[in-house]
């Protein structure tokens, strides 16, 4: 396997590490990110210009990339200024429309690549754990078009979206694999109640209430009650985004901590030199450069077949999970007590750290679905 990245992706990589390097400090991320609207339109607009959003998507669809390895690119640089706009949102509904959209949905690609809209998945519900395939809100038949009832979870950016991904399902029992639909539902739908709320590493996200939300035939994505094939691809992509995310972030957190270790001094020398630090250290830049090598699997996976493909991303959810958990508390346990602070840049990261591990399946959750499709294989 090459491990270079081709030179399209490391002049977009390039750009964007000096993007967020001169024009997202962490005093601009966290007043953005804490604040009403938990992100930057005119960064998000900005964002776009550079082409970031379209490199997530193939050119079929009208982006210039699409590949694992493109997103993982993409979220890496991300990371590294714990980015809060909402790229997760445009690539997940983004994935699912170019995967199973007819051409009228199609062409709302370049409203998400340009970004003019703001798109969100609404899917995990306040019952479920993680699973896929459980979904308790409805949509029926009526007339031409479908009215959707149920009530979704942690709807990332969820009260700022003018384009939700909903599932829904249309027949079988709560937990079936069978009878899961998608449906493109517009922001401002009649019956959408929206609860919004700031996450605690920044962002914002909302409660969905849907009340008799009527939507036209256009609504349903991919075939009736086949929605879950669909989901899972997409879902798998964001998955794969958010360890890349992951790595970005333990890249700055460990080097803080470096340039920490080598500047603090206790009985005139750095506390880098003394053995007992040095070996934690050394044992944190293995970890992290093995959460790298796990994302790089699964990002050289996402086009393979189903099995395989699953089976690389749940592995480096798995330890990204672990990993970015230690990262963060081994970092701040280096810094001692300033590392809590407010005002101190990692203390941010550590936070996004522990919390990627609770988007979309945390390590226990992707340990026993590793294992699952082991024994499917």
């Amino acid at each position: 396997m090459n491990f270079e990245h081709t030179e399209d992706r490391r002049m977009l990589a390039d750009s964007l590490n000096r993007f967020v390097a001169e024009q997202y400090g962490i005093e601009f991320r966290n007043h953005n990110a804490y604040g009403e609207q938990g992100y930057a339109p005119e960064r998000w607009q900005q964002f776009a210009e550079l082409g970031a959003i379209g490199a997530l998507f193939p050119e079929a669809v009208g982006g210039f990339g699409g590949a694992g390895f493109d997103i993982a690119v993409v979220f890496e640089c991300l990371g590294r200024g714990l980015v809060t706009e909402p790229f997760l949102g445009a690539l997940v509904v983004g994935r699912a429309i170019a995967a199973a959209g007819n051409d009228a949905q199609k062409a709302r690609m370049a409203e998400l690549i340009e970004g003019r809209t703001v798109a969100a998945l609404a899917h995990d519900e306040p019952e479920g754990h993680y699973e896929l395939e459980r979904v308790s809100t409805r949509a029926e038949r009526q007339g031409e078009g479908w009215v959707i009832s149920g009530r979704k979870a942690v709807v990332v950016h969820g009260q700022h979206a003018q384009l939700l991904l909903v599932s829904a399902r249309t027949s079988g029992a709560v937990d079936s694999a069978e009878g899961i639909s998608l449906f493109l539902v517009p922001g401002d739908a009649a019956g959408l109640q929206r609860r919004s709320y700031s996450r605690i590493d920044g962002g914002s996200a909302c409660e969905l209430v849907l009340d008799q939300v009527l939507v036209d035939a256009g609504a349903l994505l991919g075939a009736e009650g086949q929605g879950l094939a669909t989901l899972e691809l997409a879902v798998g992509c964001g998955v794969l985004a958010l360890c890349a995310e992951a790595v970005g972030a333990m890249d700055v957190a460990k080097q803080s901590t470096l340039e920490y270790l080598q500047t603090r001094k206790q009985f005139g020398k750095p506390i880098g030199s003394f053995q007992a630090l040095q070996h934690r250290m050394a044992d944190l830049l293995l970890e992290v450069e093995q959460a790298r090598s796990a994302v790089i699997n699964a990002a050289a996976a996402l086009d393979a077949d189903r099995s395989t493909r699953e089976r690389a991303l749940s592995a480096a959810k798995f330890t990204i999970g672990r990993i970015g958990t230690r990262v963060a508390e081994e970092s701040i346990q280096l810094h001692g007590g300033i590392g809590m602070t407010w005002e101190l840049p990692l203390s941010h990261y550590a936070k996004r750290l522990v919390m990627i591990d609770h988007q979309l399946g945390d390590e226990d959750h992707h340990l026993a679905r590793y294992m699952a499709l082991g024994a499917e294989g």
